[in-house]
């Protein structure tokens, strides 16, 4: 289990026989408490700012959370046309929220989270990211995601799967029927970004979902960015596309030096959108693609 000793957070995952411990160095524990769903935690760390942790696990830190939110939120969003209604299944931080919020196409926003702790706990220590919660387009709905997806008769051009890792309350949201759910909640050409875990750690994890999306969708591609506080250093997307004739490497609209200042970017480019899907070699043929 993960745990804090002489000033020094240890990250611990045993899940997967994985045997890696991450440290961070802690200043102050701002909150610690029990939801009905899982434990949470926010520090105050000596270098990255503010941490909320679930279950013992990094969530996301106030120091590199930009590059996380602004690749899981625009990869789809610049690779689809004309996304006006989105969802975010997870994403209680408000991060998420904050990136599709920017967006002028999109004209609804609607949040599926199975723990309103969470949202509060990000209100409280999280205000940057939680600012998605204030825009008028967002409407949240208290709900565990596979169970929304299996009652809503709403569509959506984009669903961002802002999961946290396979287990907990987080593992239906891996499984083929949830991505079943996911294809008949999306409209004609719509997209799915799934938060894709480690390509080093959990290929195997990865190489199932890809191959039954595959089945389900007529494009399906996996892409990357570095993050510093997650397991490995980096942080995986499996995107899926409804449209047969989408190409998720080549973004359908391009940002202007002036857009990204606008919009606010901090990681996201269309640059980077291109390479995030140039995979090594070994994740070629373990998740094959």
């Amino acid at each position: 289990m993960s745990h804090v000793e002489n000033g020094w957070f240890h990250e611990i995952h045993n899940y997967m026989d994985l045997g890696i411990s991450l440290a961070v160095e802690i200043e102050e524990v701002l909150f610690q408490g029990k939801s009905d769903y899982q434990d949470i935690q926010v520090f105050r760390s000596k270098k990255f700012g503010n941490m909320l942790v679930l279950d013992g696990l990094i969530q996301c830190t106030e120091w590199d959370e930009f590059a996380y939110q602004e690749m899981i939120a625009n990869l789809p969003l610049y690779s689809h046309p004309n996304p006006k209604k989105v969802l975010v299944i997870g994403g209680g931080d408000g991060g998420v929220l904050r990136e599709v919020a920017k967006h002028p196409m999109v004209k609804q926003i609607v949040l599926c989270e199975l723990d309103e702790k969470v949202i509060e706990v990000s209100k409280q220590f999280l205000p940057k990211m939680a600012l998605g919660f204030s825009h008028p387009k967002v409407t949240v709905c208290i709900e565990e995601g596979t169970k929304y997806m299996q009652q809503t008769e709403d569509r959506f051009d984009i669903i961002i799967n802002d999961c946290t890792d396979p287990v907990g309350p987080g593992l239906g949201l891996y499984s083929r029927k949830f991505y079943e759910n996911i294809h008949k909640v999306l409209n004609p050409g719509g997209i799915l970004c799934s938060q894709g875990e480690s390509q080093w750690f959990d290929h195997l994890l990865l190489k199932d979902i890809i191959t039954f999306a595959k089945e389900l969708f007529p494009r399906v591609a996996y892409a990357y960015a570095p993050m510093p506080t997650y397991l490995g250093g980096q942080i995986g997307f499996i995107l899926c596309s409804k449209n047969q004739e989408t190409k998720f490497s080549e973004p359908v609209r391009f940002l202007s030096d002036k857009d990204l200042e606008v919009f606010g970017m901090k990681y996201y480019n269309s640059e980077i959108h291109k390479s995030a899907f140039c995979l090594p070699q070994f994740s070629k043929h373990r998740l094959g693609l």
